[in-house]
């Protein structure tokens, strides 16, 4: 990240960074998206984007969620899309929970501040979401919370 860039402030009323995911917003509960809470955000922010990517899984990084163009109101609900999403790593589109193999995984929420909307539909790739935000990054920061199976069958 630019040392000059500004830091977005990332949290989540359900974890801690690098606290543990709770299992409802996990492939072994409901399966849906946690809250996520955005400050900081630039005042010429037009919209914001979120990642959510597990870099331990077995094939390498895998991504859970691709969302552009979320409002810069900063608050992601539970159980929402606010913003238009784009194919996760199980080719769907939209949120997939969490649901390490094996182990322990972190899972990075990595959002962007941007300054402009993008013209990019649903299903888009995160590589052409990335290719996209080029030069519109005026703000970043990430929060990591980590999970791991309780049932080990599930």
């Amino acid at each position: 990240m630019d040392i000059n860039m500004q830091r977005l402030q990332v949290t989540s009323t359900e974890f801690e960074e690098e606290g543990w995911i709770p299992s409802q917003f996990t492939c072994e509960g409901e399966g849906t998206n946690p809250p996520i809470k955005i400050r900081s955000i630039p005042a010429e922010a037009q919209s914001l984007v979120l990642l959510l990517e597990d870099p331990d899984a077995p094939g390498g990084t895998f991504d859970h969620w691709v969302m552009w163009n979320i409002d810069v109101n900063g608050d992601i609900a539970a159980d929402s899309c606010p913003g238009i999403c784009g194919l996760n790593s199980k080719g769907t589109v939209g949120y997939y929970p969490p649901c390490p193999p094996e182990g322990s995984h972190r899972y990075i929420f990595v959002v962007f501040a941007l300054n402009k909307n993008l013209p990019l539909q649903e299903g888009s790739s995160k590589k052409q979401l990335l290719e996209s935000i080029e030069g519109a990054v005026i703000a970043k920061g990430t929060l990591t919370g980590r999970y791991e199976k309780q049932d080990k069958k599930a």
